[in-house]
């Protein structure tokens, strides 16, 4: 089922680009690479490992192995309205109701046979214990070898040395489940490619501070998160390329005055995954997300010389790795930088580590004099939504705004 869902999404993707040559399209290839991703991973003909968020998905390319983030395949399933479900095979089989929905998605997935089997798996600790949990899970479902990376939450001298040692030790483990050792030139070309596709992410974030910013509240929502699974790959080039390209298209064209943009916005953490019409409510009344809180260049260029210290300097430097002090101080800066009106953080039911902050976000930026709307929605499982009363709040905050 899901071989053939992602299977028809890179032929849909493929034939609108092809009717449309000459366009730009950048979140269409955006697109058409991770569903070549998802193909890769049901396809059976791979190399798979399911992950953390935070494991370092350019280093597992460059060893020659396919590899994802679990929430990836929740987000995925509540954007296809299939989540349901699988939502009631992890219920009913005891997962609680108010455990993480892109968790509950993904094992419910697992119990119905709906999830290709790995070959082994690789656990974070960010940015979550329950993340952790549901690969170990994983691992006992499928009695597969499980690797845990354990990332510090300081960014100090001996973190970086402890994580690094970790990283390095992963590509034993890797190495001996693939019976292949570890490729310097492969690696030092990923590397490369990750160094292009950084600058590139940060001339697009800084195209997307102009007044008026020229992207809308699509382009870039949850982009840097899900740009980790192809950063490394020429395709990640290519991607954030055709980003940068269509970004300079809208301001030179002025597209981005066509839009309205009375009030500019950051969105915090996790966009809501289901058919939701944020996006139409927020054009509506002339409000543009110009920054997610994820979309963000943190971490230094890789040392082809010095590979793991980089790759452990990159995971513990990003916003899910972080102490929340850290992280909200971050978020001031990117206020500040995109001179925004106000933030969106929607509270996501069962995130301990991302509800549990709300307060302390809100504080932090209230210190700037930014207000925050905390929304109480679960951005994965649709069944609990309260439509109405969730457009009212955002209509109220835009007024109060206004």
């Amino acid at each position: 089922m899901m071989y053939e869902h992602f299977d028809n999404a890179v032929k849909g993707i493929i034939e609108k680009l092809n009717n449309d040559p000459e366009g730009i399209n950048a979140r269409k290839k955006y697109v058409l690479e991770l569903s070549r991703l998802g193909r890769k991973l049901y396809s059976k003909n791979e190399t798979i490992a399911w992950c953390g968020v935070t494991a370092p998905f350019d280093l597992l390319s460059a060893m020659g192995v396919t590899s994802c983030f679990v929430e990836f395949v929740g987000a995925m399933l509540a954007s296809t309205q299939t989540a349901g479900y699988f939502f009631e095979e992890a219920e009913d089989s005891g997962f609680a109701t108010d455990s993480c929905a892109y968790h509950r998605a993904v094992m419910g997935a697992v119990l119905k046979n709906a999830m290709p089997e790995p070959d082994f798996i690789i656990g974070t600790s960010s940015p979550c214990t329950a993340g952790l949990a549901i690969v170990e899970n994983f691992a006992h479902q499928y009695k597969k070898d499980f690797f845990v990376l354990n990332v510090p939450q300081n960014y100090t001298k001996d973190a970086i040395k402890f994580l690094a040692a970790q990283i390095e030790e992963m590509t034993l483990f890797v190495s001996a489940h693939t019976k292949r050792p570890l490729s310097k030139e492969k690696l030092g070309i990923a590397l490369e490619n990750f160094n292009r596709s950084s600058q590139l992410l940060k001339d697009i974030y800084d195209l997307a501070k102009t007044k008026p910013s020229p992207v809308d509240n699509r382009l870039l929502r949850d982009f840097g998160v899900v740009m980790a699974l192809l950063m490394g790959t020429q395709q990640g080039v290519d991607i954030c390329q055709a980003f940068k390209d269509e970004l300079n298209h809208r301001i030179a064209t002025g597209w981005h005055h066509a839009s309205k943009e009375k009030t500019r916005l950051m969105w915090i953490q996790n966009r809501i995954q289901y058919p939701f019409p944020m996006d139409e409510m927020l054009d509506d009344l002339g409000a543009k997300i110009v920054v997610d809180e994820l979309n963000n260049v943190t971490w230094e260029p890789m040392d082809p010389d010095n590979p793991f210290e980089s790759i452990a300097k990159r995971m513990i430097s990003i916003p899910f790795s972080m102490g929340t002090s850290e992280r909200i101080r971050l978020m001031q800066d990117l206020a500040r930088d995109y001179q925004i009106d106000g933030a969106i953080n929607p509270c996501h039911w069962g995130c301990r580590q991302g509800t549990g902050a709300r307060g302390l976000i809100s504080k932090g930026m209230q210190d700037i004099n930014v207000p925050v709307l905390n929304l109480e929605i679960d951005c994965v499982d649709s069944r609990n939504l309260s439509k109405g009363q969730i457009e009212t709040r955002v209509e109220a905050f835009m007024e109060m705004l206004s």
